[in-house]
């Protein structure tokens, strides 16, 4: 069953880069909410699996996606059936992944559609066909990455658990789902700050798009900095590799590559710049851990 560790814990931790600016530096361990349902992925998928009442779960991700993962665990834990969407016809009869394997033994039906149809996923007419051809046209479909307006809603706790407790809160974003929920349950006076770890300069466009489907309009003070990408969505460097390897001895947190080395990196930068006033305490939400599949 899905038993949630909330709220999640947060601890202080002493890092000299954060220090020599007089920045109280806090992590909020998401990560340790669920053992499967990691993160943000138990806030955003438990309203929608509420929502999903008994029928099947339809969603859509990558090869390697974590939320894919997640969703099937869910499954299992609940006795749904799950049914992903994965992007890349080519993949369809070759050997299942660590990832997508992962998926199947927890029940999940797993459908391969070709890029360009995946790319029209949430066009009426395509979304109608993906769901004929799965022959569950009554099933609740959640999107890739689990970002809607049931997932922003869920996230607002995340916010509410952090009321006076700090002034900023870091992310990692990839859709804007956890961010959109985080700073609408903020208190006046917190900002959030989403670290984007995809390129294209999207981010901003698509958290206001779900706040406004959530909230009907933007809720809280919150901005997204695109500048630690990385490379792009799943992609890393020799530089983020060693930061992170560089953190995990500084403070004996496992740090997930993909989501929270570029967040964390991106606070060390945002603090040597001068963008936290001394006195400021800043908490990094932590994700995800290093044993996830490598994207979402």
């Amino acid at each position: 069953m899905l038993r949630p560790r909330l709220p999640s814990p947060s601890r202080a931790v002493a890092d000299e880069r954060f220090t020599r600016h007089g920045v109280r530096l806090l992590l909020k361990r998401d990560d340790l909410i669920h053992p499967e349902l990691v993160g943000n992925k138990w806030r955003k998928l438990a309203p929608n699996l509420r929502a999903a009442r008994g029928r099947a779960v339809v969603t859509f991700g990558g090869a390697y996606s974590n939320h894919l993962r997640a969703t099937a665990a869910a499954g299992r834990l609940l006795g749904l059936p799950t049914i992903g969407v994965v992007r890349g016809q080519e993949l369809a009869g070759r050997p299942l992944n660590p990832s997508l394997a992962r998926c199947a033994a927890d029940g999940m039906r797993l459908c391969f559609v070709d890029r360009a149809t995946y790319r029209r996923k949430a066009e009426p007419d395509t979304l109608a066909g993906i769901l004929r051809s799965v022959e569950a046209t009554d099933a609740h479909v959640v999107p890739e990455g689990g970002s809607n307006s049931l997932a922003v809603r869920g996230c607002v706790a995340l916010g509410e658990e952090l009321r006076g407790r700090t002034d900023v809160v870091a992310l990692a974003c990839g859709t804007g789902g956890t961010l959109a929920g985080l700073a609408a349950g903020l208190s006046p006076g917190q900002r959030a700050v989403g670290i984007a770890v995809v390129g294209g300069g999207f981010l901003d466009a698509a958290t206001e798009a779900l706040q406004r489907e959530a909230f009907g309009g933007r809720r809280g003070d919150w901005s997204v900095d695109d500048r630690f990408a990385f490379g792009g969505y799943a992609r890393t460097t020799p530089g983020l590799e060693s930061f992170a390897a560089d953190f995990e001895d500084r403070h004996g947190l496992p740090v997930e590559r993909l989501y929270v080395a570029k967040m964390l990196h991106g606070l060390v930068t945002l603090a040597d710049e001068g963008a936290f006033p001394a006195g400021t305490t800043v908490t990094a939400v932590i994700t995800g851990r290093p044993d996830q599949a490598a994207s979402r």
